[in-house]
């Protein structure tokens, strides 16, 4: 699914990731965890190509099977909107649309059918239990219901990995467990992989691996949740 190969970014003289190895198997749910300043965001980023990593002759970055350093701009625009969603500790959902139309916004990006991404848009907003919500606008929705609307909006397009940054950092107790839930419920009924950067233990301990970061190097690999 993803194999990453020898990841630096530099920011001038600052060395952020330092050869970062890593590889993540389809259906998983990795959680990412560190200190402030570790350099989890910046791996996420560059996983997900929102961002490239810096210059290195024995770089590789793989998702399914695709060489992503061998794509011009264009062509990652593509790949990113085709095969990767996104979900962020802020849901930048778009205040003057409803949550419908939040939703279907990746699939017009990629010049889908308005009637048929609108009729995912609502099958999923009914899957997310949002179906009496599906023309309200974000300030219409309580917190959890607008995360739960960026989690339909990153699966609309059938992505094959779903990068979390912080996903449930403004949310309350509650609603942050019944989104803990719905990951790994979305990964059980549909195979579904996720990447999260997330400071909540509860979360990181539940994944299926959990990455610690520290000064910019992956130093431990864990299976929290292995039977032994």
């Amino acid at each position: 699914m993803i194999k990453a190969e020898n990841i630096h970014k530099f920011y001038g003289d600052l060395e952020v990731l330092k050869g970062i190895n890593v590889q993540i198997d389809k259906g998983e749910i990795v959680s990412i965890v560190g200190k402030s300043g570790a350099g989890k965001t910046t791996l996420l980023q560059i996983l997900g190509t929102l961002d490239k990593p810096s210059k290195s002759a024995d770089t590789s970055l793989q998702i399914s099977n695709t060489d992503l350093l061998k794509l011009n701009d264009e062509e990652i625009s593509k790949f990113r909107n085709n095969r990767i969603g996104f979900i962020f500790q802020s849901h930048q959902l778009l205040p003057e649309f409803t949550a419908l139309e939040n939703v279907c916004i990746p699939a017009y990006i990629g010049r889908k059918r308005i009637a048929e991404s609108e009729a995912k848009g609502k099958e999923l907003l009914n899957y997310l239990g949002l179906g009496d919500r599906i023309h309200h606008k974000p300030s219409e929705l309580s917190g959890g219901e607008q995360q739960r609307v960026a989690v339909a909006r990153a699966l609309i397009n059938n992505p094959d990995i779903i990068f979390a940054d912080e996903p449930t950092g403004n949310l309350d107790s509650e609603s942050a467990k019944q989104l803990h839930d719905l990951f790994f419920k979305l990964r059980d009924e549909f195979g579904q992989t996720f990447v999260i950067v997330t400071h909540n233990p509860e979360l990181a301990a539940m994944a299926d691996r959990k990455l610690t970061m520290n000064d910019g190097c992956i130093i431990s690999n864990e299976q929290p949740n292995r039977k032994i």
